[in-house]
């Protein structure tokens, strides 16, 4: 069994794990929502198989290479560490009506990957701008500080629900009080912003010993300085002017809006980040 059919399989492992939440969410039942943890946490593990098997079929092919390098494996990585931040946001705020809102996103990233025509999953040789030590430095930070956006971002959806004059009843009011909502999408957004900056700064250093320079206003370069900014305005606002609440919801909203544009819509533009497109 090679690493694609791991990972198909994994797909439609966390598609269970997404449908166990939200019928637990819906249908106000503890039991589903135990039992989704569980798969979610199957599924991460056969994740991170599929991803080490990935690279261990690179080497028996010769390339000796992180799979890191195109969009099949981007968001196969892109999956992990959205599973990975959920599950450890659950187990500390002991809340899994969160996961009906976020660990769908960590299955329609695999999905993407596995099931998408238009995505190979052939493992190719790296093109010589990527044969550098940066490349694990670089993309490992920025899907890391992704991963965060993505829960941010669920949970900023959650806030808005929340904040509803209905939410006091019904389905609504299963949802975390707003100050919690509030304050776990600060700090999400913190934790992605550190990361993402780290991500910046090693992919200017490997531009400059790839390309002779730190920055040539390339779509991917250009976007991720957008996204940098879009998320240090709702950091700074909220440090320096005491935002709070909708504000930092629907700034959190557009920055992951900024983000997704940064990893795929790009990808449609020409520049030295096209690569990401193929293979």
């Amino acid at each position: 069994m090679n690493s694609s059919v791991i990972l198909s399989y994994t797909t439609f492992v966390y598609g269970m794990a997404a449908f166990l939440y939200i019928f637990a969410f819906i249908f106000k039942k503890d039991f589903p929502g135990k039992v989704a943890t569980w798969v979610a946490a199957v599924g991460l593990a056969g994740n991170i198989a599929g991803f080490f098997l990935r690279w261990i079929e690179s080497y028996q092919l010769g390339f000796g290479r992180i799979p890191l390098s195109n969009l099949y494996e981007s968001l196969v990585f892109f999956a992990i560490c959205i599973a990975i931040v959920y599950l450890v946001i659950e187990q500390k705020y002991k809340n899994r009506v969160m996961g009906a809102f976020t660990f769908p996103l960590a299955f329609l990233a695999l999905a993407y990957a596995s099931l998408s025509p238009n995505i190979s999953d052939r493992i190719l040789p790296l093109v010589p701008a990527l044969k550098s030590n940066w490349l694990i430095v670089h993309v490992i930070t920025c899907f890391i500080g992704y991963a965060a956006f993505t829960i941010a971002f669920g949970v900023s959806i959650m806030f808005i629900l929340r904040q509803r004059p209905e939410s006091e009843h019904g389905l609504l009011a299963r949802l975390p009080r707003p100050k919690i909502l509030d304050e776990l999408t600060y700090r999400l957004v913190l934790f992605g912003f550190l990361f993402l900056t780290i991500g910046i700064l090693s992919g200017a250093v490997w531009a400059n010993s790839a390309w002779g320079r730190y920055w040539g206003w390339d779509p991917k370069e250009t976007w991720s300085l957008i996204t940098w900014f879009v998320y240090a305005t709702l950091i700074h606002a909220r440090m320096m002017r005491d935002w709070s609440g909708k504000r930092v919801a629907w700034l959190s909203i557009v920055g992951f809006g900024a983000m997704m544009f940064t990893y795929f819509g790009v990808n449609l533009l020409p520049g030295l980040h096209s690569y990401a497109a193929t293979g």
